[in-house]
């Protein structure tokens, strides 16, 4: 099973793109990708998601393209064929693990409890997305099952921001964290895509 951070390299990130068009996540991606981003997430919350998956990786050939949002087998299915580099999940399940333990390329499960961290673990998934975070116990929570679950790591999402992502990957078992806060909405919508490069460089300073 290859590990999520290994294509994450360095960086500390995860982008995540919601895009309500193709040109729409195109725009988002080539804007993270001038900023030196390597890899970014597309959540599969609109009809067009899969799409703009397969346009960006056509677009940008070295970038990391992976799909969010992932519930089902079907999905699952889709993401693969769409050329997904890799897989995340907003919670997990039995059935749904079941599935992911044989997927061909890295999955990052996402678990909001103990019970779901030790669920992912048994199945061999040692990398989970904490979704929500700011509502599952956040930088405390996570704190705490430190030293119970000490070879798990994370990578939180769900209301982290600019200005508290720094405080959670101040924490050993969090290796990224994930969000939108670079690609608001309404620069989007106004197509400021120089406002997206800025914001995922002010990350990586």
């Amino acid at each position: 099973m290859k590990l999520f951070s290994t294509l994450l390299a360095e960086q500390k990130l995860l982008p995540i793109i919601q895009a309500d068009t193709v040109e729409q996540g195109i725009n988002i991606a080539g804007a993270m990708h001038d900023a030196g981003i390597t890899l970014v997430e597309v959540v599969l919350r609109t009809e067009n998601s899969l799409s703009a998956l397969s346009a960006i990786k056509q677009k940008f050939p070295l970038l990391q393209v992976g799909a969010g949002t992932i519930v089902n087998k079907e999905i699952l299915s889709k993401s693969l064929d769409a050329g997904a580099d890799f897989i995340v999940t907003p919670a997990i399940s039995n059935t749904l693990l079941n599935h992911l333990s044989t997927c061909p390329v890295p999955v990052l499960p996402g678990v909001s409890n103990t019970a779901d961290i030790l669920l992912a673990m048994e199945y061999g998934f040692t990398e989970q997305k904490l979704f929500p975070a700011s509502l599952s116990g956040g930088k405390k929570f996570l704190s705490a099952v430190s030293s119970v679950f000490k070879n798990i790591s994370f990578c939180p999402t769900g209301g982290i921001n600019a200005e508290n992502s720094n405080d959670y990957l101040s924490l050993n078992n969090v290796f990224a964290v994930g969000g939108t806060w670079m690609s608001k909405q309404e620069w989007i919508q106004d197509k400021q895509w120089h406002l997206i490069t800025q914001a995922c460089k002010d990350f990586n300073q």
